[in-house]
């Protein structure tokens, strides 16, 4: 800052000279040209000094005619094609009546209320919060409209740095809407609240956001960065994976599409998934499986060219099971159009848990994985109008309810219910720093910063997000879950039956 300061020091000392000293006989052209050329010089010495000149900001010099957008963050071949309303003085009513009325949310944001209830009679103060810290990456705080972090440790790969585009994004697309808040965000897997800590009048457990959770824990399931790309191994952002999976899905009818159970991945991340490869076709046994194992190093190497998503909807089947914890492979598998075959989970994200048994996907065990597997392909292939349907259905949950308007309009309902828990005024800590996105593009490089500008958003909406539906009545809810658990033991006893037919 010091040399920030010497230099606007000595740039102002020489214009003060340069005013007192011999007068130059130049006309008014010439002194216009001076100081045109004057100031395009300074600037650019301004933007190399902060670290963050980019070549094609030379091109705001040159002449045009054409309207800019006001949002000028896209500075890649993906352009905005329309400029964006300006903004109106409703805009920090969160929920304004005025707005055109939107459409009712997904049902799986009911899980919301329930994902809340820990902390929904005694509220959430700061001393709990900080109690989350211990395994958090980082602190978000929202101020006016405005974004700070506080980081503690580095996430794997680039989590944390695409979770907190996200944020952004959904900040740019609800402008001022937000309430103050004030969070932690761990993004690693598997969830470290449990909930049998935690009980009783007088429990306070840590309200601690991360991806996924289970049963036996109380962390807040968020939506994953993948939504804005996993550029690691290069799987775009959300909105242009649904396209390209929809274009996979229309080249084979399900009917035409191979007869068989498809996998890829990386099995050894967990032991379920090595359990799996025991499953595979060989000349001993045939499951009614075709497992192959993925080998991302190898196929970064290649230039990912057997990594496309839209390749992979080519079989009836496909199955999804977990790695380490969740796996962000269950939105990509579920969207193709096949019938999904769901090993037993522990984990669950912020979607799965509306998802049905027999209507959305088909429940696998996963203690007797290959004979469960092997029946349901067998039953598919002998009910292919009700095993299409299963996949279609699925598919269309993906499709429809899990587009980016609504990934962003739970985003924006969590966070909105979350802050009403608050019991302090949320304030800006002294190590954070605001969050800027055209900063964070600017410092980005090769496929981190190609998808970070596909998944920038446009302009704000003038809209309100969908309106979020009630919390689920307590019988409402049990009955069902017992109609899930229902439809679970029904496919088991079909497939007991099955092989007791060969014994």
């Amino acid at each position: 800052m010091g040399n920030l300061h010497s230099f606007f020091h000595s740039s102002s000392s020489f214009l003060r000279h340069s005013t007192t000293t011999r007068r130059w006989p130049l006309n008014n052209k010439d002194a216009t040209t001076n100081f045109l050329v004057f100031f395009i010089f300074f600037f650019l010495v301004v933007l190399v000094f902060v670290g963050c000149f980019n070549t094609s900001l030379l091109s705001v010099f040159s002449i045009s005619t054409t309207k800019k957008p006001e949002f000028l963050l896209r500075r890649t071949p993906t352009k905005l094609t329309h400029n964006c309303p300006k903004p109106n003085s409703t805009i920090q009513n969160p929920l304004n009546p005025e707005r055109p009325s939107s459409n009712s949310c997904p049902e799986y944001y009911r899980w919301i209320h329930e994902d809340l209830r820990p902390w929904r009679e005694k509220g959430i103060t700061k001393d709990i919060i900080e109690r989350a810290k211990r395994t958090a990456h980082f602190r978000l705080v929202i101020v006016e409209g405005k974004a700070y972090v506080e980081k503690y440790r580095k996430s794997i790969q680039s989590r944390d740095e695409f979770s907190l585009w996200g944020i952004m994004q959904l900040l740019r697309l609800y402008p001022g809407r937000l309430p103050d808040l004030e969070l932690m965000f761990d993004c690693d897997d598997r969830p470290v609240v449990p909930s049998e800590k935690f009980q009783g009048p007088n429990a306070s457990p840590p309200p601690l956001f991360r991806y996924c959770s289970d049963d036996r824990s109380l962390d807040i399931v968020f939506p994953d960065w993948s939504f804005w790309g996993w550029a690691e191994i290069n799987i775009r952002p959300w909105d242009h994976v649904l396209k390209d999976i929809r274009k996979g899905n229309n080249r084979t009818k399900w009917k035409d599409r191979v007869p068989y159970a498809f996998w890829k991945g990386n099995p050894y991340v967990d032991p379920g998934r090595r359990d799996l490869l025991k499953c595979n076709v060989s000349d001993q046994n045939d499951w009614n499986t075709r497992l192959y194992i993925q080998d991302w190093v190898q196929q970064s190497k290649q230039g990912y060219n057997e990594s496309n998503l839209q390749d992979q909807c080519t079989h009836r089947y496909k199955i999804y099971i977990e790695g380490w914890a969740w796996s962000v492979s269950e939105k990509y598998i579920i969207a193709c159009d096949s019938m999904n075959l769901y090993v037993k989970p522990r984990y669950y994200d912020f979607y799965i848990r509306e998802m049905v048994p027999l209507k959305h996907y088909w429940p696998i065990r996963d203690d007797a994985k290959c004979n469960s597997l092997k029946f349901a392909v067998d039953w598919g292939n002998n009910h292919t109008q009700q095993a299409e349907a299963i996949g279609k259905a699925g598919s269309s949950f993906i499709h429809e309810e899990l587009k980016m308007d609504y990934v962003y309009d739970y985003m924006f309902h969590l966070l909105n219910e979350y802050a009403k828990l608050l019991k302090f005024k949320a304030r800006i800590p002294k190590g954070a720093t605001e969050l800027r996105p055209e900063k964070m593009e600017c410092l980005a490089n090769g496929t981190h910063k190609k998808f970070m500008v596909e998944s920038t958003v446009a302009c704000p909406s003038h809209k309100n997000p969908c309106k979020m539906p009630p919390p689920y009545d307590p019988k409402a809810l049990t009955e069902f879950l017992d109609r899930k658990a229902k439809a679970i033991r029904q496919v088991e006893t079909w497939e007991d039956e099955y092989f007791h037919k060969f014994k």
